[in-house]
């Protein structure tokens, strides 16, 4: 271990101390790495969690269920996927293979992760095409046991897909610019700045 980690409390491994013991410090913590949507999709998983514990709280303590927690946190389960699904477009960290670009050329890489790029961007915009129209059908209809409008559901999907599409935007820029993706060089995850 070098003084200069002895010295620095904001490394992330373990450190030897006077006594010859380990100390282990945590590193910085960084909250300038995530977005207003990934603070909503934070906020509407603790509303489901409260909601859920009150499900659990009202069938096992009470011995009286309330109808109406498992219909709303199936709900807000879906909207805490569809707007936290934000986050790992923004970040571009969703499941990729990234095996065959150590095989072919760096060029023909390039061109085969843009296209993955596109499609992307194309895939993710029809998804919110299709969102709306089913919006537009849907919306009105009520809730099987809360009488609320399914337009809510509907919408946070509607959200996440337009949300998702205008980060893929953002992705596909970002790769564009820096000249490679994650697909080709995996051992630079993010490479120039996250798009804010």
């Amino acid at each position: 271990m070098s003084t200069s980690d002895k010295q620095n409390p904001h490394v992330g491994h373990e450190i030897l101390d006077d006594a010859g013991g380990f100390h282990i410090t945590d590193e910085a913590v960084d909250l300038g790495a995530y977005r207003w949507e990934d603070w909503m999709a934070f906020a509407l998983f603790w509303i489901l969690a409260a909601i859920v514990f009150y499900q659990v709280f009202t069938r096992y303590v009470l011995e009286d269920p309330a109808g109406w927690t498992e219909e709303i946190a199936r709900y807000f389960l879906i909207a805490v996927v569809f707007i936290g699904a934000t986050m790992s477009v923004r970040r571009n960290n969703h499941i990729q293979v990234d095996y065959f670009y150590r095989l072919i050329p760096r060029p023909a890489g390039r061109v085969i992760s843009t296209l993955v790029d596109l499609f992307r961007c194309f895939f993710l915009g029809y998804a919110t095409w299709l969102a709306w129209l089913l919006l537009d059908k849907i919306g009105n209809q009520r809730m099987a046991i809360v009488d609320l409008p399914m337009g809510w559901v509907f919408g946070s999907i509607l959200f996440g897909f337009a949300l998702m599409f205008w980060r893929s935007l953002g992705v596909a820029w970002r790769h564009w610019k820096q000249g490679y993706s994650i697909l080709e060089r995996p051992e630079c995850p993010l490479g120039v700045e996250e798009v804010k």
